[in-house]
């Protein structure tokens, strides 16, 4: 007979945000290191390239940005509680995560909050750690080419960095991997980082 659930051992759950601006290179670390790990990680894809990539419109209007980021953040969240639930084991690596909306609305953060029905400080305990990728925009290194669906210029990319940095960086386990001239420095550092949060998740 199998013993009951309270004597099943608990799984530890760890899930981690890599996020950053647009162009610091977070896609490609996150699925390097679901390379170099295999099973055992599972990439949450980002969101809002999904949605973009699959026809969903990409408007300036304030009122149809606010729709598109209620829609990117619902699929977030969704996908992260699917891929949650299925995995229970596993780490899941969060390329984004729902808090990154909040630079995106045509708004204050506590308004994004208040119309996604949560808060800041419950999108900010989804997750055990944050790794933020600082955009290549912040040394003048050109961040097209990477995503197809981007377009946001120099300028925006670096405001974005800025406001999301200043978001995340509340986060009790926050580690910032700089921009460098280096991008294989860069990831290096990064895929370290991510190294070092699994493996002291589960020591």
């Amino acid at each position: 007979m199998s013993p009951p659930t309270s004597a099943m051992p608990v799984q530890k759950r760890c899930r981690i945000v890599v996020t950053g601006g647009p162009g610091g290179g977070k896609t490609t670390a996150a699925d390097l290191f679901r390379r170099e790990l295999g099973e055992r990680i599972v990439v949450v894809p980002e969101a809002a390239t999904l949605l973009f990539a699959g026809g969903f419109p990409r408007c300036k209007e304030a009122d149809a940005e606010r729709f598109a980021q209620a829609a990117i953040h619902h699929v977030q969240k969704n996908l992260e509680d699917v891929q949650s639930a299925r995995y229970p084991g596993r780490v899941l690596l969060c390329d984004r995560g729902t808090l990154d909306g909040a630079a995106y609305w045509p708004g204050a953060p506590d308004d994004y909050f208040r119309h996604m029905g949560t808060t800041f400080d419950a999108e900010l305990a989804r997750y055990d750690a944050v790794v933020f990728f600082e955009t290549a925009a912040a040394g003048d290194i050109s961040i097209e080419g990477g995503n197809p669906v981007r377009n946001e210029s120099q300028e925006e990319a670096r405001a974005l960095d800025r406001t999301l940095r200043e978001l995340w960086s509340r986060h009790p386990r926050f580690t910032l991997v700089p921009h460098s001239a280096s991008f294989l420095a860069k990831l290096t550092f990064g895929l370290a980082a991510i190294r070092a949060v699994v493996d002291g998740h589960f020591r």
